[in-house]
C-alpha cells in the first residue's frame, strides 16, 4: 500500500538580518548568504548590498550587516531553528547580551505573522530602531520600509561597504 506525500506548506516571504563584527565579518556574512540558499525547502530570493555600521548597544569593531528575502516551507520556529544552526556553524557564541560576534542571523519578518513567545517575536521588536536593519531591508523590500521610518535612523550612520573594506 502506497500513501499519499503531504502537500508541502504553502511558501511564506521572510525577511532575514544578517550581521558579523568578528573575523571576516564580510566572509561570514556572504557564506551565510550561500547557506540560506541550502536551507530545506527555502530559496534565497534577494540579497541586499553588505553595509558598513557601527556598533550600537554593543561594542568591538564596525559591523557589516546585510537583509535576505527568502521564500520558505518552514515555520517561522523551523526557520529561526535553521538560522541558528547556521549562526553556529560560523562559530556563534552568546557570552553575554549585544556581545560581538561572528555572525548574527535575526528573523524580522514571516509572511505577515505575529508571534510573541519566549523564544520567538515577530516581527522583530528592535527592526524599526536599526538603520542597519532599514537600509538593506528597503533595498530588498522598498514597500516595506517608509521614507519616515528611514528618516528617523539615518543618524545611525550606514555606509555601503566596499570589496576593499
Amino acid at each position: 500500500m502506497t500513501t499519499a506525500a503531504t502537500p508541502p506548506r504553502p511558501e511564506v516571504v521572510a525577511y532575514v538580518a544578517l550581521g558579523a563584527n568578528l573575523g571576516d565579518a564580510r566572509l561570514a556574512v556572504h557564506d551565510a548568504f550561500a547557506a540560506l540558499k541550502c536551507l530545506p525547502g527555502t530559496r534565497l530570493v534577494k540579497a541586499s548590498s553588505v553595509y558598513r555600521t557601527a556598533p550600537i548597544d554593543s561594542s568591538g569593531p564596525d559591523y557589516i550587516n546585510a537583509v535576505a528575502e527568502v521564500a520558505t516551507h518552514l515555520t517561522a520556529p523551523e526557520l529561526l531553528l535553521a538560522l541558528q544552526g547556521i549562526e553556529l556553524a560560523a562559530g556563534r557564541e552568546r557570552p553575554f547580551l549585544n556581545a560581538p560576534r561572528t555572525l548574527d542571523l535575526d528573523l524580522l519578518l514571516y509572511g505577515s505573522a505575529t508571534i510573541e513567545s519566549p523564544h520567538l517575536t515577530l516581527p522583530h521588536p528592535r527592526m524599526w530602531a536599526r538603520a542597519f536593519v532599514l537600509v538593506p531591508l528597503a533595498e530588498v523590500a522598498p514597500v516595506l520600509v517608509s521614507g519616515a521610518a528611514l528618516a528617523a535612523v539615518a543618524a545611525q550612520g550606514v555606509l555601503v561597504s566596499s570589496a576593499a573594506d
